[in-house]
């Protein structure tokens, strides 16, 4: 049913009025990169007078952030494709055999998703001490791992609207479980696990506390902590703190924007199958 003119023209005033409020932010940042700090104070919201590029000049010539840009996509890449792997052999493996003891697994699993990660911090802490993963790019591997219970819930809802009549008829002609998921339930399942991996690759790439916690060296720093460091080097400079904030914001936002129709396509196909 068409709605009426006025809801219309109400529901877009009020969605120009939210992306106008959301947006203010924003604009401040990325308006005061191109201006010096006393351009900055005079007029914070105006328009640059003129087009200041030495903050980015600075920025995109030190070294650090080109380190902690290699840091972030090392750690980035590893953990969504270990937590792909995962969560979608592991949801193949839950739907495919039902048991007593697979639904008391699903329900730890359930558990552990649900406990806030703040609360685990201090014994994660301590384990990766033993295992000599605290300041080093693999602990954050090992913490991101976690994640892969996340991929686990939403690939294993998506699994059920698959037509296990193909899966049967593999099963009939002799094909193993790895065979089967390889081969039938894989390509099935990209949707799904594409949507994942961009709802993971943003989290991994924006976190801030885990890096916090178990970073140190300053060569190790990922792109986050590297805008964090700004804060402390430069905490009267404003405009070169915004600069770092938007180079390191800009590999996310071209990645969303190549990326958000898969989000919609991904969730939209699991909820109209079967």
């Amino acid at each position: 049913m068409t709605r009426p003119l006025w809801r219309r023209i109400l529901l877009s005033a009020v969605m120009i009025l939210l992306a106008c409020f959301i947006g203010i932010p924003l604009y401040y940042i990325v308006v005061n990169t191109f201006k010096t700090q006393g351009q900055m104070v005079t007029s914070p919201l105006a328009p640059p007078t003129e087009l200041f590029l030495g903050n980015f000049q600075e920025v995109l010539t030190d070294p650090r952030m080109y380190r902690s840009f290699a840091n972030t996509l090392y750690v980035t890449a590893l953990s969504v494709v270990l937590q792909l792997v995962v969560g979608a052999l592991a949801a193949f493996a839950m739907i495919m055999r039902t048991s007593r003891l697979n639904l008391l697994i699903g329900n730890i699993l359930l558990i552990g998703f649900i406990v806030p990660g703040q609360s685990t911090l201090i014994p994660l802490y301590r384990t990766l001490v033993g295992f000599k993963l605290v300041n080093d790019l693999n602990g954050l591997v090992v913490m991101y791992m976690g994640g892969a219970i996340f991929c686990y819930f939403l690939i294993q809802g998506y699994m059920r609207t698959l037509p296990f009549e193909v899966i049967e008829a593999a099963r009939l002609d002799g094909a193993g479980p790895f065979r089967i998921f390889w081969h039938i339930a894989l390509p099935l399942i990209k949707p799904i696990l594409v949507t994942v991996g961009v709802f993971q690759t943003m989290w991994v790439w924006n976190d801030f506390l885990i890096p916090t916690v178990f970073i140190s060296s300053p060569d190790k720093r990922t792109v986050v902590l590297q805008v964090y460091n700004a804060v402390s080097e430069f905490t009267t400079d404003w405009p070169m703190f915004m600069t770092v904030s938007v180079v390191a914001l800009i590999p996310m936002v071209i990645f969303f924007v190549f990326t958000q129709r898969h989000i919609v396509s991904g969730l939209l196909a699991g909820s109209v199958k079967g």
